[in-house]
């Protein structure tokens, strides 16, 4: 069993193409690729965490559209972690889980590592080399070494493991603020 992250699919969402310049025509096409891209990785054994922004603003007006695209995502269990566009329809799928923080054990160390829509400047554990994954940015920032957006925009569309989001944590930069509020942090 692999744990999948993503962020900010927004399905149906008409502007998000414009505003973060995605490579397809039209929703349609950028919700088959999402979901293409999905199934392409998660295993029916996999868990799916997205957090955040799953769809916005057709779908959230539309309960019948969003348990479609809803049923299209694979994984033995979807999770959900809110975002700013989530509005009652997408939080009342049926969710394994839904939450606006959760923390989520993974990765070789099997450590609690903090899940939040938004990027955090701090969390449970970070001082010990929990991370922090998160979206809300899109593609305007990649993270820094503990603060990693698993966004689809700076993905390629695509979901990500703990592996490939450690991988990326090392090539970042440190926070600027990381010492403000962690001073006796070893990053």
């Amino acid at each position: 069993m692999v744990k999948w992250y993503t962020a900010d699919p927004h399905f149906g969402h008409e502007n998000i193409l414009k505003f973060c310049k995605r490579p397809f025509k039209n929703t349609d096409e950028m919700d088959n690729a999402i979901i293409r891209n999905l199934w392409s990785c998660v295993q029916p054994e996999d868990e799916l965490w997205i957090l955040g922004d799953f769809a916005a603003p057709r779908g959230a007006n539309s309960p019948t559209w969003l348990m479609a695209i809803f049923e299209k995502l694979p994984g033995k269990s979807r999770h959900f972690v809110t975002g700013n566009h989530d509005r009652e329809a997408v939080l009342q799928l049926p969710w394994d889980s839904v939450n606006s923080l959760v923390e989520v054990q993974d990765g070789p160390k099997n450590q609690k590592h903090t899940l939040c829509h938004y990027p955090l400047l701090t969390w449970n554990h970070s001082r010990r080399g929990a991370l922090n994954l998160f979206g809300h940015v899109h593609d305007n920032w990649k993270g820094s070494r503990n603060s990693i957006n698993v966004g689809v925009d700076v993905w390629d569309f695509m979901p990500v493991r703990f592996e490939d989001i450690a991988r990326r944590a090392q090539t970042l930069p440190v926070n600027a603020h990381w010492h403000d509020v962690e001073p006796q942090s070893p990053l």
